[in-house]
């Protein structure tokens, strides 16, 4: 394993629209939302040991989840966690695990990645990630994977690439859009130079804080007004200074629809962002009636297609329903039609409304 390769698991999210078994508390990245018997962060650490040494690999997330990341990675050297004071989207945690590692290894390349994704092909997987961290080594890039699209999903944003190579397999990026309508994303699917974008980053560090430097100067500075203080006993004080003035901002358009040395690496390795109950319907497995059921003491009688998630001390009984997620917890039932799944952010928001927090 290269002792310059280094990954950050960003681990900071919550998961709103798994509700209600994703919650503020403990969202779903430390739920086994698949009913595999790991949790999604679990999953990811894995994949990552596999081929990066393990005192490389941080987890960037919430103060308040420190504690069940070394629940769940009790592997994992505390000084790997990395805590936010409060959650300022992906640039400020790039910026924060970058100058970290800046100070520890002047020649560190990182890979970035969410810690709540699907992937279901790991060899080819770990061909995709070490082939661009061998590339960042040596071209000044910033690097991200490009998932092979197989249908027009609305729900992604998209990259197109350049026809010609500039090494084997890695292309230069020509635009990002934004989740595109269906005729836009089909029109994309046809053309064959556009991919999903994954949010799985590579460089090496001292290219990003360049980049950072050049297009988020504001924030340069302030993480580069306390790099001394990184990696050592004041490093949380530091943060804790920092995050307060930080632009709440992702990396994607702070970086990476500005630079120029941007490229991608068309990929395909079974992956899902797991953003939605869909989601997770899509890759589980399905009864002889297309039903997804995550829970062991369900019984499903004369419904189809739909995607059921129960606790395992509760006996549900599901009869007459179609194409519904049904998601049981011990103080919340929800019960919606899978075609209205985008609307359970609204659904949050009413009952935040109507009963304040003590649901989330």
């Amino acid at each position: 394993m290269n002792k310059h390769y280094y990954v950050a698991i960003m681990a900071g999210g919550i998961g709103s629209r798994f509700w209600p078994k994703s919650r503020t508390a403990k969202p779903k990245q430390f739920l086994d939302i698949l009913h595999t018997g790991k949790s999604l962060i679990q999953w990811t650490y894995e994949r990552f040991a596999a081929f990066i040494p393990e005192e490389n690999i941080f987890i960037v997330t919430s103060e308040d989840y420190a504690t069940i990341v070394a629940e769940q990675l009790p592997q994992i050297n505390t000084n790997n966690v990395l805590t936010e004071p409060s959650r300022k989207n992906t640039a400020p945690c790039i910026a924060y695990i970058s100058f970290k590692l800046l100070q520890k290894d002047p020649e560190s390349a990182l890979l970035v990645a969410p810690s709540d994704h699907i992937i279901l092909d790991t060899e080819a997987f770990k061909e995709s990630c070490l082939k661009s961290l061998e590339f960042v080594s040596h071209v000044r890039a910033l690097v991200t994977l490009g998932i092979t699209p197989t249908y027009p999903n609305t729900g992604y944003g998209y990259i197109q690439h350049e026809a010609m190579s500039v090494a084997e397999g890695i292309y230069k990026v020509k635009t990002f859009t934004e989740k595109p309508n269906l005729e836009l994303a089909k029109t994309f699917l046809a053309s064959g130079d556009f991919l999903w974008n994954a949010g799985i980053f590579v460089w090496q560090v001292k290219n990003v804080i360049k980049a950072f430097e050049l297009f988020q100067p504001e924030m340069f500075e302030l993480f580069d007004n306390e790099k001394q203080n990184f990696n050592t006993a004041n490093e949380k004080n530091a943060i804790n200074r920092i995050y307060p003035l930080c632009t709440n901002i992702s990396i994607d358009f702070a970086i990476m629809e500005k630079a120029d040395n941007v490229y991608i690496l068309p990929s395909s390795f079974g992956w899902s962002d797991l953003g939605t109950w869909n989601s997770a319907y899509e890759n589980m497995e399905k009864d002889y009636l297309g039903n997804a059921v995550a829970g062991d003491n369900t019984i499903v009688i004369d419904a189809t297609k739909c995607m059921v998630s129960t606790p395992p001390e509760k006996l549900v009984v599901l009869q007459g329903l179609d194409d519904c997620i049904i998601v049981d917890t011990k103080d919340v039932l929800l019960i919606c039609k899978k075609d209205k799944e985008q609307e359970i952010k609204e659904y949050v928001a009413e009952v935040k409304r109507n009963k304040g927090d003590a649901y989330l």
